[in-house]
């Protein structure tokens, strides 16, 4: 906690990762509830005090950890909040956004002596939340939706391989939207980053071969 008289410095991450729900995989963030004021008992998103010892990418990764128990498998830095009245006292918000396999949440969060204030919230109905996250959540779904069109960052999403449908599903998580699969297949069709696996999943219907991304040198 800085000074009365200082500018803090807070490192926060908005964190994705697709949960099961009645009606199928959903994207959503973790919240941690409050312990101390301000906002005392309130939703936040992940986050705590710079340490001056610290880079901004271990900072992140620190704090992610100690308040969620949980490591990215992707993680940017997003934007930099500085608004005069976000906080009581003058503090600037470093934030980044991660994205986490959805079949790593549960093994990282019972392997860790994990905090028990955390709950996971659809991205498109969070709650009020502390200072400016609400603020700072959609601006990092919005970056995260747009950028889902023009590279592989579903991959932070999906194991290594996959189905063409798993890989579907998870745009349309990300999207919020539905996707007709013959248009998917053929916009995957002239793309480069993905190559066939000799592994097929098996299951109720015929057997589906599994794709992964190119490796990146």
């Amino acid at each position: 906690m800085p000074a009365d008289d200082a500018i803090g410095v807070a490192v926060s991450t908005v964190i994705f990762s697709l949960r099961g729900s009645s009606d199928g995989d959903r994207l959503m963030l973790p919240l941690v509830r409050r312990t101390r004021e301000p906002h005392l008992g309130q939703w936040a998103l992940p986050g705590g005090w710079l340490d001056p010892r610290e880079d901004l990418d271990a900072s992140a990764s620190r704090t992610l950890a100690e308040t969620t128990a949980l490591k990215p498998s992707y993680l940017e830095q997003l934007y930099t909040f500085g608004d005069v009245d976000r906080a009581p006292s003058r503090a600037i918000a470093i934030v980044y956004w991660a994205l986490l396999r959805s079949d790593l949440v549960d093994a990282q969060r019972a392997a860790a002596d994990a905090p028990e204030n955390v709950e996971w919230y659809d991205v498109d109905a969070l709650p009020p939340l502390a200072f400016d996250h609400n603020r700072i959540a959609d601006y990092a779904l919005d970056r995260l939706r747009n950028k889902v069109g023009y590279s592989r960052i579903a991959a932070g999403l999906l194991p290594d391989e996959f189905t063409l449908t798993e890989l579907r599903e998870v745009y349309e998580a990300v999207l919020g939207e539905r996707l007709d699969p013959s248009n998917f297949r053929r916009l995957l069709a002239d793309s480069d980053e993905l190559v066939p696996t000799e592994s097929f999943r098996t299951g109720k219907h015929r057997p589906a071969r599994l794709f992964r991304y190119v490796a990146h040198a």
